[in-house]
């Protein structure tokens, strides 16, 4: 038995808010279940997570997620509007669940209900690399995208033309893609945050400063979050791809052969 896993409050923190662009994305169907209960499930399969929580303003997430073993938090309209900040509504439900539960969580699971592309084993990971070294502020799967690499962005001027973000007077920048520096992007389907050392830390990188300083990357492909009718699609593609095919889960039926 491992009693450093059993030492630490290790809690799973569902988060989505019903007010999007997309209506309903949350809850749209892929493959016949609710978005956000690919999230949710991947979560409830990694047994060093103890408790499990939903963070909403929306009725419908908070019924659906309570039904799959999460505990209801109801988010203030004051931060579930669009330009709402991420951070309020952790430390919302941090306070919550203090009142509520009696314990702080150590190591919180952010799972962000509009991202199928998830793996149980990854959630493994990030807490596992957490517990060995406890320095580490948060553990977040990246991509490597050298196509929309910073170097290769363009801004703006008054006058509408385009100039660079960067000053490179004195930096040589080649046109190949291939021999800039690697170019990592956050995944945003998941976060695994060492609470202390982020949420509470005073020198987070930006924009995401609640994920601390000392953040390690799980490198993967593909993932996404669902924006739009089209990245549902993808997700169910996705899904097919990773999930299904990769655990023998598919169907003689659902491959399109008979019974």
């Amino acid at each position: 038995m491992n009693t450093k896993i059993l030492s630490k409050n290790i809690t799973a923190l569902l988060t989505g808010r019903g007010n999007n662009t997309l209506k309903d994305k949350n809850i749209l169907p892929v493959l016949g279940k609710p978005l956000l209960s690919y999230p949710a499930q991947a979560a409830k399969e990694v047994k060093e997570i103890q408790h499990f929580f939903v963070s909403s303003d929306d009725i419908n997430i908070l019924n659906i997620a309570a039904k799959l073993g999460y505990k209801k938090i109801k988010r203030p309209a004051k931060y579930a509007k669009p330009d709402s900040q991420h951070i309020d509504a952790l430390i919302h439900a941090l306070k919550l669940i203090k009142q509520r539960e009696h314990f702080v969580p150590e190591i919180l699971v952010v799972l962000l209900a509009n991202s199928a592309t998830i793996k149980s084993e990854w959630i493994k990971q990030g807490i596992d690399m957490i517990l060995e070294d406890e320095n580490i502020s948060a553990v977040v799967p990246v991509s490597l995208n050298q196509d929309y690499h910073p170097y290769r962005a363009k801004r703006l001027r008054e006058d509408g033309s385009l100039d660079t973000f960067f000053d490179f007077d004195n930096i040589e920048v080649s046109t190949n893609r291939q021999d800039l520096e690697p170019s990592y992007f956050l995944c945003h389907n998941f976060w695994v945050l060492n609470v202390e050392k982020s949420l509470f830390s005073a020198n987070g990188q930006k924009p995401w400063v609640f994920l601390g300083n000392n953040i390690k990357p799980i490198i993967v492909e593909g993932c996404f979050d669902v924006h739009d009718i089209e990245d549902l699609y993808k997700t169910q593609k996705w899904l097919e791809k990773n999930l299904y095919l990769d655990n023998s889960q598919v169907t003689d039926k659902s491959r399109g052969g008979g019974a």
